[in-house]
């Protein structure tokens, strides 16, 4: 059921915009969710060409790094999505607890704003992703997507820091429900892109049709207006629905031009990273990686489900980086536009253990979360944290 409510102003319909993008997908190494019998022997990804250097910007060199500055908290429990305040400070969802944390990003201190009520968390379903409001500096609010005991739906909240630890968070309101859930593949990255407009990729909760189903919310990456309402411009009329034919998005970022790339959960054989065109179909179930019916947009590259099972990317220093579950590595993509620019690079294999989150943090750094908590990694104590990392 597409929830629909009023837009609240008319101005916001004449600045949207309609974007370029792209898509990846959710494969956290349990059948389902993107298991695989075989892997590259190198760990590289595979199946994808660079392509010249176009003249509208320079591509990244060919190779890149990644140190590792420092852990700035630890100790976290199913840790998720991760959002960076104005004051430089941290917010950081847990999947299983259905709590919002605020993480001091100096000292490392974890200050619980309060519990988000209706989350009902079971397999992949909880307490998702986390986004702030483009007027937060006036609203002060806090958009969630979270798995209620009947769908997956986006609500935001007052965040007020005068309150005391644990009362911060006001009640949740609504802005968009009826997001197919299921144990597995519920999607749950929701982002608000340069236009303005909320950006969210969500699963076919394991119910393949959905994802070629238009009329369906499964599968699908969604545009909405901050109040919930289909965006407008977006390419089907009256609909939320931005793409479609996707089987787990959990990655949504937007490069220096405004191009919008997105990380999904292949099954067997091949995860990818989509870059967005609206309206197109990115294939699943009928295509998984790269194929040769022109009736599906193929990826930018793909990946063997051992060495990716991606969650969340980021963009930085010209290239998309991608955070690996079951492949326990950061992938460093270079781009020439929406293209290769070199091979991608794999970076902090299983040293951390497996990888959610990746967000910046300004310049050439980058904010980490790992995973190893979720009940498909082996948790020692304290090893879920949030690493800061500076890359070129």
């Amino acid at each position: 059921m597409i929830v629909q409510r009023r837009v609240a102003s008319a101005a916001l319909a004449v600045t949207a915009l309609l974007l370029t993008a792209g898509c990846s997908s959710d494969g956290g190494g349990s059948p389902g969710e993107g298991t695989s019998a075989s892997s590259t022997s190198s760990g590289t990804a595979t199946g994808s060409s660079p392509s010249p250097q176009s003249t509208e910007q320079a591509a990244p060199p060919a190779k890149g790094t990644v140190k590792v500055l420092r852990t700035v908290t630890e100790g976290l429990k199913t840790p998720w999505g991760l959002a960076p305040l104005p004051d430089g400070n941290l917010l950081v969802s847990s999947r299983d607890d259905g709590t919002i944390t605020r993480i001091d990003e100096k000292t490392g201190r974890k200050t619980e704003l309060g519990k988000v009520s209706g989350v009902s968390a079971a397999g992949e379903g909880g307490l998702l992703g986390i986004a702030l409001s483009p007027d937060y500096a006036s609203d002060h609010m806090v958009y969630a997507y979270f798995t209620t005991a009947s769908d997956n739906r986006i609500a935001r909240m007052l965040y007020d820091e005068k309150k005391p630890a644990g009362e911060q968070l006001g009640a949740p309101d609504t802005i968009f429900k009826g997001i197919p859930k299921g144990y597995i593949h519920n999607g749950g990255r929701i982002a608000f892109g340069p236009d303005g407009m909320l950006y969210a990729g969500t699963g076919e909760s394991g119910q393949r049709g959905l994802a070629q189903d238009k009329k369906s919310l499964g599968g699908k990456i969604l545009r909405l207006t901050p109040e919930g309402d289909p965006a407008p411009g977006n390419p089907f009329p009256n609909s939320p629905v931005y793409t479609y034919g996707h089987r787990n998005v959990q990655g949504l970022a937007w490069d220096s031009k405004q191009r919008l790339f997105a990380s999904e959960f292949g099954q067997d054989t091949w995860d990818e990273l989509n870059a967005i065109t609206p309206g197109d179909d990115y294939g699943w179930p009928n295509a998984e990686g790269k194929g040769d019916n022109p009736k599906y947009h193929n990826p930018i590259t793909q990946w063997h489900t051992d060495d990716a099972s991606p969650s969340g990317i980021a963009y930085a220093e010209g290239s998309i980086w991608m955070a690996g579950l079951k492949g326990q590595r950061l992938w460093r993509i270079p781009l020439d536009g929406t293209k290769l620019s070199a091979a991608p690079q794999a970076f902090l294999t299983g040293e951390y253990g497996r990888l959610r989150t990746v967000v910046p943090a300004g310049d050439d750094k980058l904010w980490l979360v790992t995973s190893n908590t979720d009940g498909r990694g082996t948790p020692k104590s304290g090893d879920d944290r949030i690493l800061e990392l500076q890359v070129t």
